[in-house]
């Protein structure tokens, strides 16, 4: 576990945090090597809250400072004949990381799932992200043994 607790607060973003999620999402997305481009993650955030089809939770700060963010997906196993949720994205801000706002996401992502009545939660995380794969497990979340995950990129 963190060493310290986040005495902020986690809730559900709603279409009025829009311009503050987007900038926390295209930071997210320039840690992943790519281009800053605050009106394409404006409008990505902005088609979410339309088509209301993720939950996207809000780190606040007790100074009002949004500082991380989560957004979860619906997915269905045929196998199971479950409804699953997916993390996709998870981000704090680097001068709150190590205080306890990854956990708290997490721990608000696992009561959104259970709010759901999703059978499970699934993220997929870097090979090289040690400290990510830490409070993972450090939270429950087991390392996939039993399937390799495969993924075809298409053009578009």
């Amino acid at each position: 576990m963190q060493p310290f607790a986040f005495t902020g607060r986690i809730r559900a973003a709603t279409h009025a945090d829009l311009d503050r999620v987007a900038v926390l999402f295209d930071a997210y997305r320039q840690f992943y090597a790519k281009s800053a481009d605050l009106p394409k993650a404006h409008a990505f955030l902005a088609d979410r809250f339309a088509r209301a089809d993720s939950h996207i939770l809000l780190a606040i700060q007790g100074n009002g400072g949004a500082v991380g963010f989560a957004q979860l997906f619906p997915a269905l196993c045929s196998v199971a004949a479950k409804p699953y949720g997916v993390l996709y994205d998870l981000y704090v801000s680097p001068e709150v990381r190590r205080l306890g706002v990854a956990s708290a996401l997490l721990q608000a992502a696992r009561d959104v799932a259970e709010t759901q009545a999703w059978s499970r939660l699934e993220l997929s995380t870097a090979h090289s992200n040690l400290a990510a794969q830490s409070l993972y497990e450090s939270m429950g979340w087991q390392h996939d043994t039993v399937f390799r995950n495969y993924r075809l990129d298409l053009a578009g």
